[in-house]
């Protein structure tokens, strides 16, 4: 018997193509009009958003997005690198450029989750439990970094150290505090901070709860996130 014959068979996906069929029915046949104008027009989203690459946290049903309502980028555990000019390749930067100067997007959404696999691996790594991955550990250490900035449990404004072990029965406070951090990153680069001081820019961060459907948000100039449904 070769090793072939006791491996696991593949999942099916023809049901995306089915899925296509359907897609091509609603928006192609029955809208044809919205279609036309978005392949002959190009696309002008009002909204880019930065999502985690998880399957269970999709914007475009998430959201109930039609085709042209959002430029989405999605990385793993929906992280924002600070700017730095000159850092080699960098695709989160480029689509927000993009989104940004060329689209001229009027929102942008972080938008984080529970469960986040990333934040596991940031936990498990403070933990001395770094993860066997090539890409994945540098890439999540930003979210460890932003946790230790910006979560404070501390009502007076001073910022104390909290407790690993608070940290790994509590990953949502990570993965809230990444979520923050991802929006100051987002404040260094100039052109966005320049629209956004103008005010024609807005950046909202949000962290939507798999299993109970619960949406946490900011408000205003606070990037701090609260409970709002």
């Amino acid at each position: 018997m070769t090793a072939a014959c006791c491996q696991p068979a593949l999942r099916d996906i023809s049901h995306f193509e089915a899925a296509v069929r359907r897609f091509r029915t609603e928006f192609y046949e029955r809208d044809p009009e919205m279609m036309h104008k978005l392949a002959t027009e190009g696309q002008a989203p009002a909204t880019l958003i930065i999502s985690c690459c998880d399957s269970r946290v999709d914007t475009g049903v998430l959201l109930q997005a039609s085709p042209g309502e959002l430029f989405t980028v999605r990385n793993i555990a929906n992280l924002v690198p600070p700017y730095q000019q000159g850092a080699g390749l960098h695709g989160t930067g480029a689509a927000i450029e993009y989104a940004v100067r060329d689209l001229d997007v009027d929102h942008v959404i972080v938008l984080g989750h529970a469960s986040c696999g990333g934040i596991k691996a940031v936990l498990a790594a403070a933990d001395g439990h770094p993860i066997d991955r090539e890409f994945v550990g540098d890439w999540v250490s930003m979210a460890m970094n932003a946790t230790e900035l910006y979560l404070n449990p501390d009502k007076s404004g001073i910022r104390q150290k909290v407790s690993l072990d608070l940290l790994k029965e509590n990953p949502g406070l990570v993965e809230r505090a990444a979520v923050t951090g991802s929006l100051h990153n987002l404040l260094t680069y100039p052109w966005v901070k320049e629209r956004v001081d103008a005010g024609k820019l807005a950046l909202h961060g949000w962290w939507f709860d798999i299993e109970t459907g619960d949406l946490w948000k900011t408000a205003g100039n606070d990037l701090h996130l609260m409970p709002v449904i």
